[in-house]
């Protein structure tokens, strides 16, 4: 646990008495967000879990598209509720939003939070299997090599952040993460330069999962790094088409990809980076 200034335990005691309310207002939500600290009662440290700031949730939330949206790891809702309201002037258009987090408190404020989504308090290694199939995945998964047990289906090393994307790619088509700049598979965020950086453990990633971390539209994480109530290492917005990760797996299967020649992905940048791209770094 951390020890709060008196301000902060002020807001986070503030926080908690607004939760008690039946229903919040939306300044009253944003409030919690910004104040409830996971880290009063909870060693978020250990677990290498950081809430996201509603700024980087905002940013993060302009990569998510499609009707059917699940939420990894979700902590009290923090990109869940910033993609809810992304569509805030076109309800019609809000997709369906599932959030699944394994500590029982944090589900508890995330039913304050966004009561529109389905909240299901479940480990993201033994999720129900009628979970159903998502147009889109997000996540900010705890970080690093953390104690928690469980196995991905594919991916055998002891990276959390991996092991989620790994088992999202089963059942969702497309996948925005906020992973540490270290598991990325390239720099950009605090960096003068985009650069590719395709490291050891991304490519044994790679190699067992097919899956390719890409850039996002161009947005830099480092411009928040004041707004965390715990501060994580250096993180980037990274993206995937997981479909495209299960075709490639399926035809392996099949015999007729045995694996990824050398040259592409795995060693330079991601083949499906475009010029365009490129432009916005």
């Amino acid at each position: 646990m951390a020890r709060l200034t008196k301000e902060q335990a002020k807001h986070h005691e503030a926080a908690c008495s607004l939760l008690e309310k039946e229903t919040l207002t939306l300044d009253e939500k944003y409030f919690v967000l910004e104040n409830w600290r996971e880290d009063a009662h909870h060693m978020n440290s250990v677990a290498g879990a950081f809430f996201t700031p509603v700024g980087l949730a905002r940013d993060l939330s302009i990569e998510v598209s499609g009707p059917r949206v699940i939420d990894l790891c979700a902590g009290i809702g923090s990109l869940a509720f910033a993609v809810w309201n992304r569509f805030d002037c076109d309800r019609n258009s809000r997709p369906t939003i599932t959030c699944v987090e394994l500590n029982p408190d944090y589900v508890a404020v995330g039913k304050k939070i966004l009561p529109e989504a389905v909240w299901l308090q479940a480990d993201v290694f033994d999720l129900p299997k009628d979970i159903g199939h998502f147009d889109c995945v997000i996540s900010n998964p705890p970080f690093g090599a953390t104690r928690a047990s469980g196995k991905a289906p594919r991916f055998t090393g002891n990276i959390f952040e991996y092991r989620v994307i790994d088992i999202a790619s089963d059942f969702a088509d497309y996948g925005v993460f906020l992973i540490p700049q270290a598991s990325a598979p390239f720099e950009y965020s605090g960096k003068q330069v985009y650069r590719w950086t395709a490291h050891d453990r991304y490519r044994e990633f790679h190699r067992q999962t097919l899956i390719e971390l890409g850039p996002n539209c161009g947005l830099d994480t480092s411009v928040h790094r004041s707004d965390w109530s715990s501060a994580p290492p250096a993180i980037e917005i990274v993206t995937a088409d997981l479909e495209r990760a299960r075709q490639a797996r399926s035809a392996a299967t099949n015999g007729s990809l045995a694996q990824y020649p050398s040259g592409t992905a795995t060693e330079t940048e991601p083949s499906k980076l475009s010029a365009d791209q490129l432009d916005l770094f």
